[in-house]
């Protein structure tokens, strides 16, 4: 009877969050489509089959999707940090820097989504949402100002950074039709082409 009352509560808690990831992935489609403004929560609670109020149990608001949907792009990036910390060489750099190519080529639309909607997350950020934000860029800053690292490999750090979040984030519509696998060498080949030189490189 205990493994049947376990079954009964993973259940339904799985199926909460197949659901909730639904409505991200349907709400992803209709704001790069249609703008954050534009579209309404009857309508992704429509395209999901739902009523309004369904929706409600998982989402309080419109912004609360946006910011889920903002932190799923956080949370994609967040998991190579752990390494640098440990080892904050060039060599670590470039490998960070490779897992991040991949993290961001598997979700191009979220920076798409960014690019289209950047009133609506400035707006976010303007309502006070940007602490997480604020903490994984300091997680960068605390990196590259490391002095054990020399100052001409942290220099060459920051701009291989720069290049890929150029390459993808503010390039996400500009290079929208380019394949990820297309993309993908190319941006390695740019954080290759900085990190030459370094002194662990």
């Amino acid at each position: 009877m205990g493994a049947g009352d376990t079954m009964v509560v993973a259940k339904p808690a799985a199926s909460a969050k197949g659901t909730r990831e639904r409505i991200l992935d349907i709400a992803l489609d209709l704001f790069i489509e249609k703008g954050f403004d534009k579209t309404s929560l009857r309508e992704i609670a429509e395209r999901l089959g739902f009523s309004k109020a369904a929706l409600y149990y998982h989402f309080a608001s419109k912004d609360d999707i946006l910011l889920a949907l903002h932190y799923r792009l956080h949370d994609s990036l967040k998991g190579a940090l752990g390494s640098v910390h440990r080892d904050p060489s060039v060599a670590s750099w470039a490998a960070l820097l490779d897992g991040l190519i991949d993290q961001m080529l598997a979700n191009r639309r979220l920076f798409v989504l960014h690019e289209r909607n950047r009133a609506a997350f400035e707006h976010l950020h303007a309502e006070g949402h940007e602490a997480e934000h604020e903490d994984f860029e300091e997680d960068f800053r605390q990196m590259l100002a490391d002095e054990s690292v020399p100052l001409r490999d942290r220099v060459r750090m920051a701009c291989s950074f720069g290049a890929v979040m150029g390459g993808l984030f503010l390039g996400g519509d500009l290079f929208g039709r380019a394949p990820s696998d297309a993309l993908g060498p190319l941006l390695r080949d740019a954080v290759g082409d900085l990190l030459k030189g370094a002194s662990g490189a």
